[in-house]
């Protein structure tokens, strides 16, 4: 057979087809993702009736109607006024140091000058001496500010623990907590899973004893039976004991959350540490911790914010953490009484609050992001 029998040319053009709908942009995510139904359509529409309805009220009240920084308390306490910022900038030194002495407040600041200087890098993987910053920031940063805050040494004025308060406190307690919990919950969460009955039984017991009652009674009896453990008068500063309630409270948590990454490591990553001669610290180290842990970054960033959350519970021990500042100003401050006043103040407080635990939030996703090697679907 030839090969003109079996050859083929066209003689006239092919018709032009319709060019296809766009992929990209504004107009093909909202037809993707808010009227690809009827269901859709309808949702959005009520979704958008609903912004209608509440977006310009709460725009009033924070932006529109509201009294800047340099307002006055008549402004605040005009008919259409909205949320008095003016209050909340008089207040707000009272607001992050409480009672702590004005011209002593000075300490506070370098103390947390420091912390951010020294916690930023920690928090950048490739920021370089790692090692080093880590051993000033758990081992040498915790006894400067100790002492530049409490003061009584090197002509330093003594400040009570009593008179610290706003979020002074709350960034002290959640700090200290966090980072003392972390490494107890990893030795609890490992202690629960050893073979010698003693450590397993203890631990066991200290888990199901601390997460079957609330925090508030957690400091209860930190702060009513600690000093009953102590020699005969001996005080034990009522700081210090909302400091090992809350660290045990969360501790116990971190240890089910740690557990439950050991607990997802095949067998056989045990078994290869042990066949390449590794001891038991030598393959939890190496092997086995840096595994789990990448496993259960949610639940322990999880825990963390709720540590966050949770100092201000600390008030029942007579501290006055962020929240309890606001509440205490509240009801103090009589010439800075209008009807938003209080809840400008909450606000604020739910702000910063929301800020904190918001960037942890942020900060636990893109760690997970970056440790998500060898499981990615």
């Amino acid at each position: 057979m030839a090969m003109s029998d079996i050859g083929f040319v066209r003689a006239d053009l092919v018709p032009a087809k319709p060019a296809p709908n766009r992929t990209s942009g504004a107009m093909a995510w909202a037809q993707k993702n808010l009227f690809a139904t009827p269901v859709d359509t309808i949702l959005t529409l009520l979704g958008l009736l609903f912004l209608t309805w509440i977006v310009p009220p709460l725009f009033n009240f924070f932006i529109g109607h509201a009294v800047g920084p340099n307002g006055t308390v008549e402004e605040c306490r005009a008919i259409d006024a909205g949320a008095c910022w003016a209050y909340i900038y008089s207040e707000m030194e009272f607001f992050i140091y409480g009672f702590y002495d004005i011209p002593q407040q000075w300490r506070p600041n370098i103390v947390f000058a420091l912390g951010a200087m020294l916690f930023v890098p920690l928090l950048i993987p490739k920021a370089p001496f790692k090692r080093v910053n880590a051993i000033l920031f758990l081992v040498v940063y915790p006894v400067v500010s100790y002492f530049l805050l409490a003061g009584g040494v090197f002509g330093l004025t003594e400040i009570p623990t009593e008179k610290w308060g706003g979020l002074l406190v709350t960034l002290i307690i959640s700090v200290v907590g966090i980072t003392l919990s972390f490494p107890l919950g990893i030795i609890l969460a490992l202690g629960r899973q050893s073979n010698l009955p003693v450590i397993k039984t203890l631990c066991i017991a200290f888990i199901e004893l601390i997460r079957a009652v609330p925090l508030i009674t957690i400091l209860f009896m930190a702060s009513i039976m600690l000093p009953l453990f102590m020699p005969q008068g001996t005080t034990v500063d009522k700081f210090l004991r909302a400091l090992v309630g809350v660290t045990l409270f969360t501790s116990a948590y971190m240890a089910e959350v740690v557990r439950g990454g050991l607990q997802a490591i095949p067998r056989g990553q045990y078994e290869a540490g042990a066949s390449l001669g590794l001891g038991y610290w030598q393959r939890m180290y190496f092997i086995i911790l840096p595994q789990a842990l990448k496993h259960v970054i949610p639940g322990i960033v999880n825990n963390f914010i709720s540590l966050f959350k949770d100092t201000s519970l600390v008030y029942i021990v007579g501290m006055k953490d962020l929240l309890e500042a606001v509440k205490t100003k509240n009801d103090s401050a009589l010439e800075w009484q209008s009807a938003n006043t209080a809840t400008t103040g909450y606000l604020f407080a739910a702000m910063v609050f929301w800020v904190f635990c918001f960037s942890m939030s942020r900060y636990s996703m893109y760690m997970e992001r970056r440790l998500n090697t060898g499981y990615k679907r």
